[in-house]
Protein backbone atom coordinates (compact mmCIF):
# COMPACT_ATOMS: atom_id res chain seq x y z
CA UNK A 1 0.00 0.00 0.00
CA UNK A 2 1.45 3.30 -1.13
CA UNK A 3 -0.91 5.69 1.34
CA UNK A 4 -0.78 5.20 5.31
CA UNK A 5 -3.15 2.60 6.90
CA UNK A 6 -5.40 5.16 8.07
CA UNK A 7 -6.10 7.27 4.85
CA UNK A 8 -6.26 3.27 2.75
CA UNK A 9 -8.89 2.21 5.81
CA UNK A 10 -10.64 5.19 4.78
CA UNK A 11 -10.51 4.87 1.29
CA UNK A 12 -12.37 1.19 1.45
CA UNK A 13 -14.42 1.94 4.71
CA UNK A 14 -16.07 4.97 2.58
CA UNK A 15 -15.96 1.71 -0.66
CA UNK A 16 -17.86 -0.86 1.28
CA UNK A 17 -20.21 2.01 2.01
CA UNK A 18 -21.11 2.68 -1.21
CA UNK A 19 -21.24 -1.06 -1.75
CA UNK A 20 -23.84 -1.24 0.81
CA UNK A 21 -26.13 1.30 -0.82
CA UNK A 22 -26.16 0.14 -4.46
CA UNK A 23 -26.74 -3.67 -2.78
CA UNK A 24 -30.05 -2.50 -1.14
CA UNK A 25 -28.81 -1.89 2.81
CA UNK A 26 -31.85 0.13 4.42
CA UNK A 27 -30.72 3.54 5.64
CA UNK A 28 -31.46 2.83 9.18
CA UNK A 29 -28.64 -0.49 8.83
CA UNK A 30 -26.26 2.06 6.88
CA UNK A 31 -26.29 4.79 8.79
CA UNK A 32 -25.86 2.48 11.96
CA UNK A 33 -22.73 0.61 10.28
CA UNK A 34 -21.15 3.97 9.03
CA UNK A 35 -21.39 4.70 12.90
CA UNK A 36 -19.73 2.04 13.89
CA UNK A 37 -16.84 2.44 10.99
CA UNK A 38 -16.32 5.61 11.92
CA UNK A 39 -15.37 4.84 15.12
CA UNK A 40 -13.15 1.71 14.01
CA UNK A 41 -11.28 3.87 12.18
CA UNK A 42 -10.32 6.59 14.80
CA UNK A 43 -9.40 3.01 16.81
CA UNK A 44 -7.01 2.13 14.13
CA UNK A 45 -5.61 5.43 14.03
CA UNK A 46 -5.03 5.18 17.96
CA UNK A 47 -3.03 2.23 17.94
CA UNK A 48 -1.23 2.89 14.49
CA UNK A 49 -1.39 -0.71 13.09
CA UNK A 50 0.40 -1.43 10.10
CA UNK A 51 -2.34 -2.80 7.34
CA UNK A 52 -1.60 -6.38 7.71
CA UNK A 53 -2.46 -5.92 11.27
CA UNK A 54 -5.68 -4.13 11.26
CA UNK A 55 -7.68 -6.89 9.44
CA UNK A 56 -6.84 -9.70 12.19
CA UNK A 57 -9.25 -11.20 14.97
CA UNK A 58 -7.02 -10.14 17.93
CA UNK A 59 -7.65 -6.66 16.35
CA UNK A 60 -11.98 -7.54 16.71
CA UNK A 61 -11.42 -8.86 19.80
CA UNK A 62 -9.55 -5.49 20.57
CA UNK A 63 -12.30 -3.44 19.55
CA UNK A 64 -15.10 -4.61 20.67
CA UNK A 65 -13.48 -4.90 24.41
CA UNK A 66 -12.72 -1.21 23.57
CA UNK A 67 -16.27 -0.27 23.18
CA UNK A 68 -17.07 -2.82 25.80
CA UNK A 69 -19.42 -5.20 22.98
CA UNK A 70 -19.57 -8.11 22.24
CA UNK A 71 -20.30 -7.52 18.91
CA UNK A 72 -19.45 -5.46 15.74
CA UNK A 73 -21.10 -6.27 12.78
CA UNK A 74 -19.98 -3.52 10.55
CA UNK A 75 -16.66 -4.44 11.05
CA UNK A 76 -16.97 -8.17 10.39
CA UNK A 77 -18.98 -6.58 7.37
CA UNK A 78 -15.84 -5.35 6.19
CA UNK A 79 -13.83 -7.63 6.65
CA UNK A 80 -15.86 -9.69 4.57
CA UNK A 81 -15.87 -6.80 1.75
CA UNK A 82 -12.49 -6.45 1.65
CA UNK A 83 -11.99 -10.98 1.59
CA UNK A 84 -14.34 -11.04 -1.04
CA UNK A 85 -12.86 -8.27 -3.03
CA UNK A 86 -9.41 -10.19 -2.90
CA UNK A 87 -7.81 -7.11 -0.82
CA UNK A 88 -7.12 -9.29 1.98
CA UNK A 89 -6.02 -12.61 2.27
CA UNK A 90 -8.00 -14.01 5.74
CA UNK A 91 -11.66 -13.80 6.50
CA UNK A 92 -12.53 -13.42 10.51
CA UNK A 93 -15.64 -15.85 10.01
CA UNK A 94 -15.48 -19.24 11.56
CA UNK A 95 -16.38 -21.69 8.66
CA UNK A 96 -19.93 -23.08 8.59
CA UNK A 97 -20.54 -26.54 9.61
CA UNK A 98 -20.63 -29.26 6.44
CA UNK A 99 -23.80 -31.05 7.13
CA UNK A 100 -23.97 -34.50 5.73
CA UNK A 101 -23.94 -34.91 2.20
CA UNK A 102 -27.82 -35.65 1.38
CA UNK A 103 -28.33 -31.86 2.76
CA UNK A 104 -25.31 -30.11 1.27
CA UNK A 105 -26.62 -31.71 -2.13
CA UNK A 106 -29.64 -30.65 -1.64
CA UNK A 107 -28.32 -27.10 -1.25
CA UNK A 108 -26.01 -26.91 -4.31
CA UNK A 109 -29.33 -27.87 -6.28
CA UNK A 110 -31.34 -25.39 -4.34
CA UNK A 111 -28.90 -22.50 -5.17
CA UNK A 112 -28.12 -23.89 -9.18
CA UNK A 113 -32.05 -24.15 -9.86
CA UNK A 114 -33.56 -21.35 -7.87
CA UNK A 115 -30.10 -18.82 -7.69
CA UNK A 116 -31.50 -17.55 -4.51
CA UNK A 117 -29.30 -15.07 -2.30
CA UNK A 118 -26.74 -16.40 0.09
CA UNK A 119 -28.86 -15.30 3.30
CA UNK A 120 -31.81 -17.69 2.35
CA UNK A 121 -29.57 -20.30 1.66
CA UNK A 122 -28.18 -19.44 5.44
CA UNK A 123 -31.81 -19.48 6.95
CA UNK A 124 -32.23 -22.72 4.78
CA UNK A 125 -29.09 -24.18 6.09
CA UNK A 126 -30.50 -23.40 9.97
CA UNK A 127 -33.74 -25.12 9.34
CA UNK A 128 -31.50 -28.46 7.80
CA UNK A 129 -29.54 -28.60 10.62
CA UNK A 130 -32.15 -28.23 13.52
CA UNK A 131 -33.45 -31.35 11.44
CA UNK A 132 -31.23 -33.39 10.98
CA UNK A 133 -29.93 -32.91 14.80
CA UNK A 134 -33.47 -34.25 15.44
CA UNK A 135 -33.52 -37.69 12.93
CA UNK A 136 -30.24 -38.12 14.52
CA UNK A 137 -31.19 -37.97 18.26
CA UNK A 138 -33.71 -40.33 17.36
CA UNK A 139 -31.91 -42.56 15.35
CA UNK A 140 -34.32 -41.89 12.25
CA UNK A 141 -32.95 -42.52 8.77
CA UNK A 142 -34.31 -39.44 5.95
CA UNK A 143 -35.33 -42.85 3.92
CA UNK A 144 -37.91 -43.53 6.41
CA UNK A 145 -39.11 -40.50 7.76
CA UNK A 146 -42.54 -40.49 8.35
CA UNK A 147 -45.13 -37.53 8.49
CA UNK A 148 -46.11 -38.06 12.22
CA UNK A 149 -41.91 -37.43 12.90
CA UNK A 150 -41.74 -34.35 10.85
CA UNK A 151 -45.07 -33.03 12.78
CA UNK A 152 -43.24 -34.07 16.20
CA UNK A 153 -39.67 -32.19 15.07
CA UNK A 154 -41.72 -28.97 13.80
CA UNK A 155 -43.64 -28.77 16.81
CA UNK A 156 -39.87 -28.91 18.88
CA UNK A 157 -38.35 -26.77 17.01
CA UNK A 158 -41.47 -23.81 16.59
CA UNK A 159 -41.24 -22.98 20.34
CA UNK A 160 -39.17 -20.05 19.65
CA UNK A 161 -40.54 -18.85 16.52
CA UNK A 162 -43.45 -16.38 15.71
CA UNK A 163 -46.24 -17.74 13.23
CA UNK A 164 -44.46 -15.70 9.91
CA UNK A 165 -41.24 -17.17 10.36
CA UNK A 166 -42.83 -20.73 11.23
CA UNK A 167 -44.61 -20.40 7.67
CA UNK A 168 -41.81 -19.53 6.22
CA UNK A 169 -39.36 -22.34 7.81
CA UNK A 170 -42.10 -25.06 6.90
CA UNK A 171 -41.87 -23.76 3.01
CA UNK A 172 -38.10 -24.35 3.72
CA UNK A 173 -38.71 -27.94 5.09
CA UNK A 174 -41.49 -28.69 2.15
CA UNK A 175 -38.77 -27.97 0.00
CA UNK A 176 -36.08 -30.43 1.09
CA UNK A 177 -38.71 -33.24 1.00
CA UNK A 178 -40.01 -32.48 -2.43
CA UNK A 179 -36.63 -33.26 -3.27
CA UNK A 180 -36.06 -36.45 -1.28
CA UNK A 181 -38.75 -37.65 -3.05
CA UNK A 182 -37.74 -36.04 -6.69
CA UNK A 183 -34.95 -35.65 -7.99
CA UNK A 184 -33.41 -37.36 -4.82
CA UNK A 185 -35.10 -40.75 -5.13
CA UNK A 186 -34.60 -40.91 -1.33
CA UNK A 187 -38.21 -41.83 0.09
CA UNK A 188 -41.23 -43.47 -2.32
CA UNK A 189 -44.03 -40.97 -0.91
CA UNK A 190 -44.08 -37.14 -1.54
CA UNK A 191 -44.39 -35.62 1.76
CA UNK A 192 -44.47 -31.88 0.88
CA UNK A 193 -47.94 -31.30 0.81
CA UNK A 194 -48.28 -32.84 4.11
CA UNK A 195 -46.59 -30.22 6.25
CA UNK A 196 -48.78 -27.59 6.72
CA UNK A 197 -50.02 -25.08 9.16
CA UNK A 198 -52.95 -23.45 10.67
CA UNK A 199 -54.72 -21.45 8.13
CA UNK A 200 -54.34 -18.13 8.43
CA UNK A 201 -57.51 -15.30 8.72
CA UNK A 202 -55.06 -12.31 8.92
CA UNK A 203 -55.51 -11.92 4.79
CA UNK A 204 -58.81 -9.95 4.83
CA UNK A 205 -57.44 -6.86 4.24
CA UNK A 206 -57.79 -6.04 -0.24
CA UNK A 207 -54.43 -5.97 -1.84
CA UNK A 208 -53.70 -2.23 -2.17
CA UNK A 209 -52.84 -0.42 -5.51
CA UNK A 210 -52.49 2.66 -7.09
CA UNK A 211 -54.94 4.88 -9.14
CA UNK A 212 -53.94 6.22 -12.58
CA UNK A 213 -53.12 9.49 -11.70
CA UNK A 214 -50.78 7.51 -9.48
CA UNK A 215 -49.14 5.94 -11.47
CA UNK A 216 -49.27 8.64 -13.72
CA UNK A 217 -47.04 10.89 -10.89
CA UNK A 218 -44.98 7.85 -10.44
CA UNK A 219 -43.61 7.70 -13.95
CA UNK A 220 -43.07 11.42 -14.43
CA UNK A 221 -40.74 11.47 -11.38
CA UNK A 222 -38.08 10.16 -13.18
CA UNK A 223 -34.98 12.03 -14.10
CA UNK A 224 -33.41 10.02 -16.68
CA UNK A 225 -30.14 11.26 -16.41
CA UNK A 226 -28.30 9.10 -14.10
CA UNK A 227 -27.62 5.21 -14.41
CA UNK A 228 -29.51 4.41 -11.31
CA UNK A 229 -32.94 6.20 -12.69
CA UNK A 230 -32.23 4.69 -15.72
CA UNK A 231 -31.92 0.99 -14.06
CA UNK A 232 -35.15 1.79 -11.73
CA UNK A 233 -37.03 2.71 -14.38
CA UNK A 234 -36.67 -0.34 -16.51
CA UNK A 235 -37.35 -2.11 -13.03
CA UNK A 236 -40.35 -0.46 -12.34
CA UNK A 237 -41.76 -0.59 -15.84
CA UNK A 238 -41.62 -4.76 -14.90
CA UNK A 239 -43.32 -4.47 -11.72
CA UNK A 240 -46.13 -2.56 -13.07
CA UNK A 241 -46.16 -3.77 -16.88
CA UNK A 242 -46.13 -7.17 -16.18
CA UNK A 243 -46.76 -7.52 -13.18
CA UNK A 244 -43.48 -9.56 -12.02
CA UNK A 245 -42.59 -10.05 -8.15
CA UNK A 246 -39.12 -8.51 -7.31
CA UNK A 247 -37.26 -12.03 -7.30
CA UNK A 248 -38.84 -12.66 -10.45
CA UNK A 249 -37.22 -9.15 -12.19
CA UNK A 250 -33.76 -10.14 -10.26
CA UNK A 251 -33.52 -13.21 -11.95
CA UNK A 252 -33.86 -12.25 -15.57
CA UNK A 253 -30.99 -12.70 -18.13
CA UNK A 254 -30.12 -11.18 -21.08
CA UNK A 255 -31.24 -14.13 -22.97
CA UNK A 256 -34.27 -14.32 -21.55
CA UNK A 257 -35.27 -11.12 -23.07
CA UNK A 258 -35.60 -11.24 -27.23
CA UNK A 259 -35.84 -7.81 -28.65
CA UNK A 260 -36.85 -9.30 -32.65
CA UNK A 261 -40.24 -11.14 -30.32
CA UNK A 262 -41.46 -8.64 -28.04
CA UNK A 263 -41.22 -11.36 -25.52
CA UNK A 264 -39.68 -12.40 -21.83
CA UNK A 265 -38.95 -15.48 -20.45
CA UNK A 266 -39.68 -16.59 -17.19
CA UNK A 267 -37.64 -19.54 -16.61
CA UNK A 268 -38.12 -19.27 -12.93
CA UNK A 269 -41.25 -18.53 -10.99
CA UNK A 270 -42.53 -18.89 -7.49
CA UNK A 271 -45.03 -22.23 -9.19
CA UNK A 272 -42.42 -23.69 -11.01
CA UNK A 273 -44.07 -23.08 -14.30
CA UNK A 274 -42.01 -21.08 -16.72
CA UNK A 275 -43.87 -18.66 -18.93
CA UNK A 276 -43.55 -16.45 -22.55
CA UNK A 277 -44.90 -13.02 -22.00
CA UNK A 278 -44.97 -10.51 -23.97
CA UNK A 279 -42.95 -7.12 -23.50
CA UNK A 280 -45.00 -3.82 -24.36
CA UNK A 281 -43.33 -1.14 -26.40
CA UNK A 282 -43.08 1.21 -23.56
CA UNK A 283 -41.13 -1.45 -21.49
CA UNK A 284 -38.75 -2.71 -24.22
CA UNK A 285 -37.60 1.07 -24.42
CA UNK A 286 -37.02 1.37 -20.76
CA UNK A 287 -35.05 -1.93 -20.70
CA UNK A 288 -33.08 -0.86 -23.64
CA UNK A 289 -32.55 2.53 -22.44
CA UNK A 290 -31.13 0.73 -19.62
CA UNK A 291 -28.54 -1.72 -21.20
CA UNK A 292 -27.29 1.06 -23.33
CA UNK A 293 -26.92 3.74 -21.30
CA UNK A 294 -26.64 2.43 -17.39
CA UNK A 295 -25.53 -1.76 -17.41
CA UNK A 296 -22.02 -1.85 -16.78
CA UNK A 297 -19.70 -4.33 -18.75
CA UNK A 298 -19.69 -7.24 -16.92
CA UNK A 299 -19.50 -10.83 -17.67
CA UNK A 300 -22.60 -11.61 -15.66
CA UNK A 301 -25.61 -12.33 -17.39
CA UNK A 302 -28.53 -11.09 -15.40
CA UNK A 303 -29.79 -8.42 -16.53
CA UNK A 304 -29.95 -5.83 -13.61
CA UNK A 305 -26.79 -5.26 -11.92
CA UNK A 306 -25.44 -3.30 -8.86
CA UNK A 307 -24.05 -0.04 -10.17
CA UNK A 308 -20.51 -0.57 -7.99
CA UNK A 309 -17.90 -2.57 -8.87
CA UNK A 310 -17.60 -5.52 -8.75
CA UNK A 311 -21.00 -4.94 -10.78
CA UNK A 312 -22.75 -8.62 -9.41
CA UNK A 313 -26.58 -9.44 -9.98
CA UNK A 314 -28.83 -7.52 -7.82
CA UNK A 315 -30.92 -9.71 -5.56
CA UNK A 316 -34.63 -9.77 -4.93
CA UNK A 317 -34.52 -7.31 -1.85
CA UNK A 318 -32.57 -5.05 -3.29
CA UNK A 319 -34.83 -5.06 -6.16
CA UNK A 320 -37.93 -4.35 -3.72
CA UNK A 321 -36.09 -1.88 -2.10
CA UNK A 322 -35.20 0.56 -4.63
CA UNK A 323 -38.78 0.08 -6.36
CA UNK A 324 -40.23 1.01 -3.28
CA UNK A 325 -37.75 4.40 -3.04
CA UNK A 326 -38.94 5.35 -6.68
CA UNK A 327 -42.63 5.35 -5.29
CA UNK A 328 -41.87 7.28 -1.99
CA UNK A 329 -39.64 10.07 -4.10
CA UNK A 330 -42.65 10.55 -6.17
CA UNK A 331 -44.36 11.46 -2.75
CA UNK A 332 -46.84 8.50 -3.22
CA UNK A 333 -47.45 5.51 -0.48
CA UNK A 334 -46.69 2.26 -1.06
CA UNK A 335 -44.27 -0.69 -1.65
CA UNK A 336 -43.00 -2.69 -5.49
CA UNK A 337 -45.98 -5.12 -4.56
CA UNK A 338 -48.64 -2.29 -4.58
CA UNK A 339 -47.31 -2.17 -8.66
CA UNK A 340 -48.35 -6.37 -9.47
CA UNK A 341 -51.75 -5.51 -7.69
CA UNK A 342 -52.49 -2.43 -9.93
CA UNK A 343 -51.46 -5.08 -12.65
CA UNK A 344 -53.78 -7.09 -11.66
CA UNK A 345 -56.38 -4.61 -11.37
CA UNK A 346 -56.38 -3.58 -14.80
CA UNK A 347 -56.63 -6.89 -16.32
CA UNK A 348 -59.89 -7.27 -14.07
CA UNK A 349 -60.74 -3.80 -15.57
CA UNK A 350 -60.09 -5.31 -19.06
CA UNK A 351 -62.21 -7.89 -18.70
CA UNK A 352 -59.75 -10.62 -17.93
CA UNK A 353 -60.85 -13.93 -16.16
CA UNK A 354 -59.87 -14.69 -12.87
CA UNK A 355 -58.17 -17.98 -14.22
CA UNK A 356 -55.84 -15.67 -16.76
CA UNK A 357 -54.80 -13.18 -13.97
CA UNK A 358 -54.10 -16.87 -12.11
CA UNK A 359 -51.85 -17.67 -14.95
CA UNK A 360 -50.37 -13.75 -15.85
CA UNK A 361 -49.64 -13.27 -12.34
CA UNK A 362 -47.57 -16.83 -11.95
CA UNK A 363 -50.13 -18.35 -9.08
CA UNK A 364 -50.02 -21.64 -7.48
CA UNK A 365 -53.58 -21.52 -6.46
CA UNK A 366 -56.96 -20.02 -7.53
CA UNK A 367 -57.20 -19.11 -4.36
CA UNK A 368 -54.12 -16.46 -4.29
CA UNK A 369 -55.74 -14.58 -7.03
CA UNK A 370 -59.72 -14.74 -6.03
CA UNK A 371 -58.67 -11.91 -3.81
CA UNK A 372 -58.10 -9.29 -6.48
CA UNK A 373 -61.48 -9.47 -7.08
CA UNK A 374 -62.36 -7.22 -4.44
CA UNK A 375 -60.18 -4.48 -5.45
CA UNK A 376 -62.43 -4.00 -8.84
CA UNK A 377 -63.52 -0.46 -7.21
CA UNK A 378 -64.57 1.00 -10.76
CA UNK A 379 -66.92 -2.53 -11.56
CA UNK A 380 -68.27 -2.15 -8.15
CA UNK A 381 -69.31 0.77 -8.58
CA UNK A 382 -70.56 0.66 -12.25
CA UNK A 383 -72.91 -1.63 -11.17
CA UNK A 384 -74.30 -1.02 -7.75
CA UNK A 385 -74.60 2.77 -8.16
CA UNK A 386 -74.42 3.23 -11.67
CA UNK A 387 -71.81 5.54 -11.41
CA UNK A 388 -68.29 6.14 -13.18
CA UNK A 389 -65.20 7.11 -11.44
Amino acid sequence: MTDSPALTLKQVIDECLQWMLSSGYTRGTYNSYQSELNTFLRFIIGKQLHWDDIFTLNTLKDFQKSRQSATAPAVKRLFRYLFEQKRIHQSIDSPKQRLPDLYEEYLSYYHQTRQVPSIRLTRIRKVLRAFHDYLERYNIKPASIRIEQIDAFLAEFFTAFSPNTRQTYRFYLRGFLKYLYYPGGIIGKDLAPLVIGPRQFAQNTPPKFFRPHEIQRLFDSFELSSAKNLRNYAMVHLSYGLGLRPDEISLITLDDVSFTQSELTLTTRKNDCPAKLPIPENIMKSIAAYIIGSRPKSSHRRLFLNLAAPHRPICATSVGQHITECIRKAGLSGTAYWLRHTYAQNLLEAGASIYEIKEMLGHDYIDSTEKYLHIHIKLMRRVIFDEEL
